[in-house]
């Protein structure tokens, strides 16, 4: 699938109102994560990053007419990085595929992150490979966007709040427009 700048708008408005497996719709998530992002003085590329992050699971439900087990990995994040890659540079798309090992990594070197995560957060863990081994984590605190990852991580399980009132997504198109390559 290749996507612009319309498509990923597209893509918001027609699954974004999807509840997924948490309590608060793609839209909102995204959303409140991209808010968090800017509230901590974040990149442009960092904010975009925090609103696309999960659009891997958009993807997934549009190439899958809506359906979704849960019980599945799905690997959204690489997914979302691939797709978003002909659009942005490694700013936007590198923190996008590693934000699910952040998680793996904030629940190892953090035993106390563990219990901070969403009902979702904690059912997708184990698909997604559970707390990492020590070679692992020393291969993801090389990597070039480890601490842009944790931080989008830790805006990530924030993003997660029933009526918090943040920007609607148009107002990130201009952000997204000028990230965009």
């Amino acid at each position: 699938m290749t996507l612009d700048l319309d498509n990923i708008c597209e893509l918001f408005e027609k699954w974004g109102s999807n509840v997924y497996d948490e309590k608060i719709s793609q839209l909102d998530h995204a959303l409140q994560t991209a808010a968090l992002a800017e509230q901590a003085g974040s990149s442009d590329e960092l904010i975009i990053a925090a609103l696309l992050h999960d659009i891997g699971h958009l993807i997934h439900l549009q190439n899958e007419n809506g359906k979704v087990n849960i019980t599945v990995n799905d690997s959204h994040e690489a997914v979302g990085a691939r797709v978003l890659a002909n659009i942005f540079s490694p700013d936007v798309t590198a923190p996008i595929a590693l934000h699910v090992e952040a998680k793996r990594y904030l629940c190892t070197i953090e035993p106390d992150y563990f219990y901070s995560l969403s009902l979702g957060s904690v059912r997708s863990l184990e698909n997604q490979g559970g707390v990492m081994t020590s070679d692992e984590i020393q291969r993801f605190e090389n990597h070039p966007s480890f601490l842009a990852a944790v931080a989008l991580r830790r805006w990530d399980e924030g993003g997660k709040i029933s009526n918090f009132n943040v920007a609607p997504f148009a107002y990130y198109s201009e952000l997204m427009s000028k990230a965009a390559r």
